[in-house]
């Protein structure tokens, strides 16, 4: 594990470098001067405790293992049900039990109801002005209000104008579909992918496309791409000081 993560981070510096045209030397001293002002400036916080086995920069990644959730259940023994976990350079808050996280989910859940800050996530969908990762408050409960009335004009609803009409005649071309292999051993991934995508064309635009359409698919492998050089860029997410890398 610990080999997979080192090697992880070194093939992000190694393109960081060359995307941006830095030399080695000046992107230490860069990250070295970064770390220390984070250290020296951040805010002292009232965290509850952190469990041992906590590094500089990878934090408790390296402590982790290949079995996390059994790693978790250990330090629950150890420190109780609340603790706060460090991946990277963010603090993560780790509830255990029924007690804790209904206190923190229902009897607080006006503290908890937003979600966690996603650098990557935010710079793809304006830092806010979306409805997934929005703070809570007035502004997200207006957007979500506006949503629901769209999505329910739309079909989503149970009774007289939902779109369960629309999902059986999907389900009817996917049968189909699929009856067309002839038993034959075949990946249905990208047929269930058209299926998905079919029932909200047909709520957003009134027409459906076809499971040979090439430009379909073409429009389905971009989304596919878009997705994957997303979760490759994730590592920001752990390591914010990346984003004021130049380029």
């Amino acid at each position: 594990m610990a080999a997979a993560i080192v090697g992880w981070v070194t093939e992000s510096v190694r393109e960081i470098l060359q995307i941006s045209g830095l030399n080695l030397q000046s992107f230490l001293v860069f990250c070295a001067a970064f770390i220390l002002a984070c250290f020296i400036l951040k805010p002292r916080r009232n965290l509850p405790p952190y469990p041992a086995g906590r590094v500089p920069v990878l934090g408790h990644l390296l402590a982790l293992g290949r079995a996390p959730h059994l790693k978790l259940t250990a330090w629950r023994r150890q420190y109780g049900d609340v603790f706060t976990v460090r991946m990277g350079m963010e603090d993560v808050v780790v509830l255990n039990g029924y007690t804790a996280v209904k206190d923190a989910l229902v009897d607080r859940s006006e503290l908890f109801a937003s979600r966690p800050a996603v650098y990557l996530a935010n710079a793809m969908l304006g830092f806010g002005k979306d409805i997934d990762f929005a703070r809570w408050g007035p502004e997200f409960r207006q957007r979500k209000k506006f949503a629901t009335a769209v999505l329910k004009k739309l079909g989503m609803k149970i009774g007289t104008g939902s779109i369960e009409e629309k999902i059986r005649e999907e389900a009817s071309y996917l049968r189909n579909t699929i009856a067309e292999y002839n038993e034959n051993p075949s990946d249905i991934a990208y047929d269930v992918t058209v299926a998905f995508a079919n029932v909200i064309c047909s709520m957003l635009m009134g027409k459906r496309y076809d499971y040979r359409d090439e430009t379909f698919r073409e429009l389905a492998d971009a989304v596919f791409v878009a997705m994957a050089e997303a979760g490759a860029g994730q590592i920001i997410d752990v390591f914010p000081l990346l984003r004021f890398v130049p380029v």
